[in-house]
C-alpha cells in the first residue's frame, strides 16, 4: 500500500471519529444544538477539522465537516460552507500547542452552576475525574479581553479572545519527547458564564473528560446540596472533598489506561440510535 493509501486511510478514520464524537457528546449531554469538537489533522497539523454550522447530532459525512488554518483560522477551502463563529476557540488552543490533537466545548447545563456563581469552586470528587487534578478548575473571564467594537456576548469569536483562553491552560514549558514546545498544564478550562473547554492529545482522552467533567459536576453539585442541610452556610468546612494532590495524581493515570473501554461502549451506543447517522462507520460499512 503507498503512502498516499494510508494516509487517505488514516484521515477516513479520524473523520469517523470525529463524527462519533459529534453523536457521542450529544447522547451524554455534552452538548446539544450548541457546543463543538474539533481535531488536528492526522497528517497535516497546520489544519483543524470540526463540524460546518450544524447541531452535533446532525453531522453525519465528512461533506459536513470544514477543514481550517490552525494559523488563522480560516477554511482551507475559500467556498467552504458557514462554520462556528467560536472556531477560535479551537483555532488558538492548536495554535499555542503542538500537543494537542482535540479540542472540546462545551455548555453542559451541569456545569453552568461553577461559571456563573463566585466563591464555589469545580473539583475533581471523585476518581473517574482524576484528570481534574486535585486544584480548583481555572476559570477564564472572557470580558477584560474584549476590544472596543467587539460584541460582548461571550462568545470566543476573535483570535485574540481565543488566544487569551488559550492562556488560561497554562504551559509547562516543555514535551513529554524533551521538546521545548508548550503543552497545557490544564486539561479543562472553565468559562466565565458560558460553559468549559478541555483539551487532549487524542479524540479519545478529549471526550472521556468532557463527558466526565458533566458528571463530576452534578456529583458536587449533590453532595454540596447534602452537606448544605448538614452544614448550612459553611458547607466547604465540613462534608464535601476533593481529590488530594496523590489521589489526583493516581486517578489520572487510571482516567488514562481505562478509557478505551467506554470509548467502544458509546460508539454501540450512538450506532444503535436512529438519530445518529454516520456514513464511515463500520457497522456501515458490514
Amino acid at each position: 500500500m503507498s503512502t498516499n493509501d494510508d494516509d487517505d486511510n488514516t484521515l477516513t478514520t479520524s473523520l469517523r471519529d470525529l463524527i462519533y464524537a459529534n453523536h457521542i457528546l450529544h447522547h451524554h449531554g455534552v452538548v446539544d444544538a450548541y457546543g463543538h469538537v474539533s481535531i488536528r489533522h492526522p497528517t497535516d497539523a497546520s489544519i483543524y477539522i470540526m463540524c460546518g454550522y450544524m447541531a452535533p447530532a446532525m453531522v453525519s459525512s465528512p461533506a459536513d465537516l470544514i477543514h481550517y488554518h490552525v494559523s488563522t483560522s480560516e477554511p482551507v477551502d475559500p467556498s467552504a460552507k458557514k462554520g462556528y463563529s467560536e472556531r477560535f476557540i479551537h483555532g488558538e488552543v492548536f495554535r499555542r500547542f503542538p500537543s494537542v490533537n482535540c479540542v472540546i466545548h462545551s455548555h453542559a447545563e451541569e456545569v453552568l452552576p461553577y461559571v456563573v456563581s463566585t466563591g464555589v469552586s469545580l473539583r475533581a470528587v471523585y476518581h473517574m475525574a482524576g484528570f481534574l487534578g486535585s486544584k480548583p478548575v481555572k476559570v477564564f473571564d472572557i470580558d477584560p479581553h474584549y476590544r472596543e467594537g467587539d460584541q460582548r456576548d461571550m462568545l470566543v469569536r476573535q483570535a485574540h479572545t481565543g488566544a487569551a483562553l488559550a492562556s488560561v491552560f497554562g504551559d509547562s514549558g516543555a514535551g513529554s519527547d524533551g521538546s521545548q514546545a508548550p503543552v497545557p498544564e490544564e486539561t479543562v478550562v472553565l468559562m466565565r458564564r458560558h460553559g468549559f473547554t478541555t483539551v487532549a492529545d487524542n479524540l479519545v482522552t478529549a471526550v472521556y473528560r468532557a463527558i466526565y467533567t458533566r458528571i463530576n459536576a452534578e456529583a458536587q453539585t449533590k453532595a454540596m446540596t447534602i452537606a448544605r442541610s448538614v452544614y448550612g452556610d459553611q458547607v466547604e468546612k465540613g462534608g464535601f472533598e476533593g481529590l488530594t494532590p496523590l489521589q489526583g495524581e493516581g486517578c489520572g493515570l487510571m482516567c488514562e489506561q481505562y478509557q478505551d473501554k467506554p470509548w467502544r461502549l458509546w460508539v454501540r451506543e450512538v450506532e444503535m440510535n436512529p438519530l445518529y447517522v454516520n456514513e464511515l462507520s463500520e457497522r456501515k460499512k458490514g
